[in-house]
């Protein structure tokens, strides 16, 4: 049963990481095609694709992070999440642009450094 925890946890934690380079890839590449090129950006900026992102981040972080916390008792992979999901959760008010960039890629950095955090403390 211990293993199958640990493995589930895992995979979440792998998930949320690689969900973190997707949303900076995102973003970069947001910016990079709609400032260089003028395509996508009704899409790639609709703020839909934001918050189901968020959403989707906020529940990966919350299963892993936050079970990871109860069973090794570090808090501190969860507070480094939660610092980068404020973060990402900051970029969705400031409209778009370099700031909202700015901070959803602390945020997603935070978020990714968070899990990978979390997978050390589970061996």
């Amino acid at each position: 049963m211990e293993h199958a925890y640990l493995s589930i946890r895992g995979r979440f934690d792998r998930a949320g990481i690689v969900l973190s380079g997707l949303c900076a890839l995102h973003c970069v590449l947001g910016i990079v095609l709609v400032s260089a090129l003028g395509l996508g950006g009704e899409l790639l900026f609709a703020p839909e694709i934001h918050e189901v992102g968020l959403a989707v981040a906020i529940g990966v972080g919350a299963l892993s992070l936050g079970l990871g916390a109860l069973r090794h008792g570090n808090a501190r992979p969860l507070l480094l999440g939660v610092a980068g999901l404020a973060l990402m959760g900051g970029a969705l008010a400031v409209g778009h642009g370099v700031s909202e960039a700015v901070l959803t890629i602390l945020g997603v950095a935070l978020v990714a450094i968070a899990h990978l955090r979390n997978l050390r403390h589970a061996s």
